[in-house]
């Protein structure tokens, strides 16, 4: 990745806590992604030109806002982070919500084949909205490592059946997880209602005007090569640092090409071109990203990096693992959790809210 020579700035909230430590009017503590429950006292002011870090610092958060005061780019993030996330197609974002991923493949790394035919992807994602799915993402391509292209036909005879059997069936809103312009198009006028790209629209040429066309709300992810190769030899300058400008560029091309900025969530990518190094820096800095000023959607459950963790080899053996990441995402205040194990993961975060909060917080 090329970094131009002109320093660049970034803030990371640090040291949260739970809103019932805090005063919701205090300038001593950050309000992250302008959620009234997590707050941050200390934020990372983080400079650097180049690859390298030239400067971080760790500071209360007054002194941050202070340094806000003359330092317009430290200002802009600040307001950012601050600022409340807006519903995502009518879903509010102002608690985590989870993704349920309903795969329609024969070779996803944990539940290839098991959900391939539609009757059974149908039925399964009904009963995943049943275990508290807020989203229900559909895809017909496996993006695992080493994974090979499908074609466009064939993708869309896997998905387009799944969701026309959802539509008017189900309250959760439907994605459609691809990388093809076409298939965007069709599962849109299927009854899709978000796009969610691991290319972040750089896959099909097509794919930014199908986008900014459709009005739908749009997830880029980042990863850094293709899935057939992306694990071969990750390298990165700082890979915290170098996932933010990317998405940063990705979110300008968007803005350019009509897409408004509201519309558009992102997603760092776990596993996508990450060594499980890489992996453990973006989940350990994931409050960065709020600074780019859109919902945040986390991926990680059941993935390998669980696995080198703990030396569960099988995917679905990976429950406790992918729990206990989902529930630092949500600390960190991310939005939105795409998980396999709904009902597991809405029990957790239900107990989670209620003990941030000090009440109990209805589970819908």
């Amino acid at each position: 990745m090329s970094h131009s020579a002109a320093p660049r700035s970034y803030l990371r909230p640090a040291a949260l806590m739970p809103s019932l430590q805090t005063d919701d009017s205090s300038d001593l503590f950050i309000r992250v992604a302008g959620r009234s429950d997590i707050a941050a006292a200390t934020a990372e002011i983080i400079v650097r030109m180049g690859t390298a870090r030239d400067e971080a610092l760790l500071l209360p958060a007054a002194e941050a806002r202070e340094r806000a005061r003359y330092e317009s780019e430290i200002a802009c993030l600040l307001t950012r982070h601050e600022a409340p996330r807006q519903p995502l197609a009518g879903l509010s974002l102002d608690r985590p919500r989870i993704m349920g991923i309903v795969n329609v493949t024969p070779d996803s790394f944990s539940d290839g084949g098991t959900f391939a035919s539609a009757r059974a992807a149908i039925d399964h994602a009904l009963q995943l909205e049943a275990d508290g799915a807020d989203i229900l993402d559909i895809g017909g391509e496996s993006t695992r490592p080493g994974a090979e292209p499908v074609s466009v036909e064939e993708e869309l005879r896997r998905v387009l059946p799944v969701i026309e059997g959802l539509a008017g069936r189900t309250k959760a809103l439907i994605s459609i997880d691809t990388r093809k312009a076409e298939v965007m198009r069709r599962a849109l006028a299927a009854g899709a209602h978000i796009i969610n790209d691991v290319a972040a629209l750089t896959y099909d040429a097509a794919c930014l005007e199908i986008a900014a066309r459709s009005k739908a709300p749009i997830i880029l992810m980042h990863a850094q090569g293709d899935p057939r190769t992306m694990q071969s030899a990750p390298r990165y300058g700082d890979c915290l640092l170098d996932v933010c400008d990317w998405l940063t560029a990705r979110i300008a091309v968007c803005e350019a090409a009509g897409i408004d900025r509201a519309r558009l969530v992102v997603d760092p990518g776990i596993g996508f071109g990450k060594t499980l190094t890489h992996n453990l820096e973006l989940l350990t800095g994931l409050t960065l990203l709020h600074g780019l000023g859109v919902p945040l959607l986390l991926g990680a459950s059941r993935k390998s990096f669980i696995g080198m963790l703990s030396g569960t080899k099988n995917a679905h053996e990976r429950l406790p693992g992918s729990i206990a990441t989902a529930l630092h995402g949500a600390a960190q205040g991310v939005q939105i959790l795409r998980v396999h194990d709904v009902a597991e993961t809405r029990q957790a975060l239900t107990v989670w809210e209620s003990m941030q909060r000090g009440a109990p917080h209805p589970s819908t």
